[in-house]
């Protein structure tokens, strides 16, 4: 979008920033006349694109034989790094592990492919040829077609900005994501998530053999938490996160790398979710017990490493692959299950979809349906039941069946941390 009214004759002002140029002048090689328009968001003051705007049309009537539009964008690398900094500066990319990834892509893959391309001169045939160059590995097992979409992700990102910025055409046009549907981050026999009966072997053996760990696990387990909620929360100080009088957990920073916290989550979602004695026992265990060094006890963090300050991402990796191995369990399971297995132990407790995801923060019911797996014999008893139906049985609304469920479970005993 421009000004109604040029600003100086053929100039005028952009909305986004810089000046639309436009001009014409006699080609003595043709005797016909050849226009000037062009995008110039590099310029702050109306004289200097006027003064660009003359030394094109100067060009023009001495019979400047170049068929090519004015270079005025910068190179890819050094546009792509201009994107960059915008988006931290504007807090679009606010986590380091954000960052992290931002850089890694632009290091080692786009402008690698594209970084001396002049970026409003990049065209679909360079993506699609790049695309292919990907391919070929994502075919051999290099790379996995969901890390290719990461870096087109980013690179279509860099793209939008250039098309605002220099009104241009679509740089990746006609140009599709890469093919996943022959790639599973989970499958039948690697879920990544512990079935229910499993969990409280896992976390029994998890005891025994990284009593460290157990609370950051259990309290990942039983509420889908991301770790990066539970690496930043505070068990004490003026803003703790956990309420202990009252049984209260906030759920309000994320932490992915270093010592940088976002005063925030992942998804902006703050949470406040209240606290069963169950869980509440183990946490307060895990303080009294297992904050073995005087760093983690001066600390204010709930998790804190020895060093008190904020554990490895990576902590849990090795201890929950040697419960694993001591357990012989015939799936991996890491970290990241953490989160799936939530879902599963909700569902099979019967809780509500709404509240499932109010616990674990998961936005919409796609995300839940991604982070959840239906086992074999939830799929039996779901046939059965349909089978029943359609031969007869008595419909029974939810909430009968709920109440029913409910007023004929067994209790059981409250477990003692000691």
């Amino acid at each position: 979008m421009i000004a109604a009214k040029p600003e100086l004759p053929g100039v005028w002002r952009r909305r986004d920033g810089g000046f639309r140029v436009r001009g014409r002048a006699t080609d003595p090689r043709t005797g016909k006349l050849r226009e000037i328009n062009w995008a110039l968001p590099q310029f702050s003051r109306p004289r200097e694109a006027f003064a660009w705007l003359q030394t094109e049309l100067d060009k023009v009537r001495a019979g400047a034989t170049t068929n090519d539009a004015p270079q005025t964008a910068p190179r890819f690398h050094e546009y792509a790094a201009d994107v960059f900094a915008r988006k931290l500066a504007l807090g679009r990319i606010r986590s380091e592990a954000g960052k992290a990834k931002w850089s890694s892509v632009l290091k080692k893959h786009l402008v690698p492919a594209f970084g001396d391309i002049y970026v409003d001169q990049l065209q679909p045939s360079d993506v699609k040829a790049w695309q292919s160059k990907v391919a070929s590995r994502i075919k051999a097992n290099e790379m996995a077609p969901t890390s290719a979409n990461t870096i087109l992700g980013v690179l279509r990102q860099i793209t939008d900005e250039a098309m605002d910025d220099f009104d241009i055409r679509d740089p990746l046009r006609g140009v599709d994501p890469f093919d996943t549907r022959e790639h599973s981050t989970y499958t039948e026999e690697e879920p990544n998530s512990l079935a229910p009966s499993d969990v409280p072997l896992f976390l029994s053996k998890l005891r025994d053999l990284h009593p460290d760990h157990y609370a950051f696990a259990f309290l990942g387990i039983t509420t889908g938490l991301r770790p990066s909620s539970l690496r930043p929360l505070r068990r004490s100080g003026e803003s703790a996160d956990i309420k202990w009088k009252e049984g209260l957990l906030l759920i309000r920073r994320s932490q992915t790398i270093g010592d940088v916290v976002m005063e925030t989550t992942k998804t902006d979602l703050h949470q406040r979710l209240t606290l069963p004695p169950e869980v509440l026992d183990v946490l307060r265990w895990h303080v009294d017990e297992r904050l073995t060094h005087k760093r983690m006890r001066e600390s204010d963090l709930l998790f804190p490493a020895t060093t008190g300050r904020f554990r490895a991402r990576s902590v849990l990796d090795k201890p929950f692959a040697e419960v694993c191995q001591a357990l012989k369990l015939c799936y991996r399971f890491t970290p990241r299950g953490m989160r799936r297995t939530y879902q599963d132990l909700a569902r099979a407790a019967g809780v509500h979809d709404a509240v499932t995801r109010a616990i674990s923060g998961h936005a919409t019911p796609t995300m839940q349906l991604h982070y959840s797996t239906a086992r074999g014999h939830e799929v039996r008893r779901a046939l059965a039941n349909i089978a029943d139906i359609a031969t007869g049985a008595t419909i029974i609304d939810l909430d009968s069946a709920r109440r029913s469920r409910a007023a004929t479970a067994p209790t059981r005993a409250r477990v003692t941390y000691r």
